[in-house]
C-alpha cells in the first residue's frame, strides 16, 4: 500500500510511498477479516521497513529500494517510518512500530527488541510515550515548510515528538504482554497523572519535552483507550 505526504493519522508528516503505520494496520485488517495475500503483505512490510533483519526482496523494484537503505544507513532494531525511491524515515516512529508488535507484522523477539530499545532511549520520558524519538529538525532533509503551519509540528510537538497518552496506551499494554507487569503499572500510574491534568482534562497531546497540555481538551479516545489499558497489567490482553 502506498500513500502521498502527510496523508494518513499523522497529517503534517512527511512520510509518503510504503508507510510502516498504514501498511502495518493493512496487514491487519487482512488478519482479522481473513482476506488472502497477508503472508504476502508481511513478507514485502518486514523487508521494506527491517531490511537489515530480512531477507533481501526478490521483487526487482523492492531490491531497489532496499539497497539503496543497506548502503547509506546503520542496522536498527526499530521498523523505518516510510520508504520511497532513495530517501526513507529513520526519525523513529513510535506509533507505527507499537502498532507493528500489536499486529504481529513484528514477530516475538523483534517486538521484544523494540519495546528494550524503546526503554533505554527513555521515549516513555517525560511521560508515555512520544510518537517520534528523533523528531526531524527544520534543517533536516525531511523537513516540509507545512509542517511549521500554525506553529505545530514543530519539533517534540505534535506528531513530530509530541506525547500522546492514546499512544501511551499502547504502549502499557504491549509491556504487558511481555511480562514487564510491573513496568506496564508505573506506566499506567504515568498516563493517569498526565491525563489528570486541568480537573481531568483528557488533552489530545502534550509538548515532547516539557509536558505542557496542548492540542483539545476532552478527548474520548485518550479516555476509552486509558480503559482498556488499565486492565493489562491484570490480565493477558490478546494482540493479534
Amino acid at each position: 500500500m502506498q500513500q502521498n505526504e502527510a496523508s494518513d493519522w499523522a497529517d503534517i508528516m512527511p512520510r509518503s510511498g510504503f508507510v510502516l503505520y498504514s501498511n502495518a494496520l493493512w496487514y491487519w485488517v487482512k488478519r482479522l477479516y481473513q482476506f488472502p495475500g497477508a503472508d504476502i503483505t508481511a513478507r514485502f512490510a518486514r523487508q521494506l521497513f527491517s531490511p537489515f533483519d530480512s531477507p533481501r526482496p526478490e521483487h526487482p523494484r523492492a531490491a531497489l529500494l532496499v539497497d539503496y537503505i543497506l548502503k547509506e544507513s546503520s542496522a536498527t532494531p526499530f521498523f523505518l517510518s516510510f520508504v520511497n525511491f532513495s530517501f526513507w524515515g529513520e526519525e523513529i516512529d513510535v506509533f507505527g512500530n507499537l502498532l507493528a508488535a500489536f499486529t504481529g507484522l513484528a514477530d516475538v523477539e523483534k517486538s521484544e527488541r523494540i519495546v528494550e530499545e524503546l526503554l533505554r532511549l527513555e521515549a516513555n520520558r517525560p511521560h508515555p510515550i512520544r510518537l517520534v524519538v528523533n523528531p526531524i529538525e527544520k534543517d533536516h532533509g525531511l523537513w516540509r515548510s507545512y509542517m511549521e503551519r500554525h506553529q505545530q509540528n514543530l519539533p517534540f510537538q505534535y506528531h513530530n515528538g509530541g506525547i500522546w497518552p492514546f499512544v501511551g496506551c499502547f504502549w502499557v499494554i504491549l509491556l504487558a504482554h511481555h511480562g514487564l507487569r510491573d513496568e506496564a503499572r508505573h506506566e499506567l500510574q504515568r498516563l493517569a497523572d498526565l491525563n489528570r491534568g486541568r480537573n481531568w482534562e483528557f488533552n489530545e497531546w502534550f509538548h515532547g519535552k516539557t509536558g505542557q497540555p496542548m492540542g483539545m481538551a476532552g478527548q474520548s479516545w485518550n479516555v476509552a483507550m486509558f480503559l482498556v489499558a488499565a486492565a493489562a497489567p491484570e490480565r493477558d490482553l490478546p494482540l493479534w
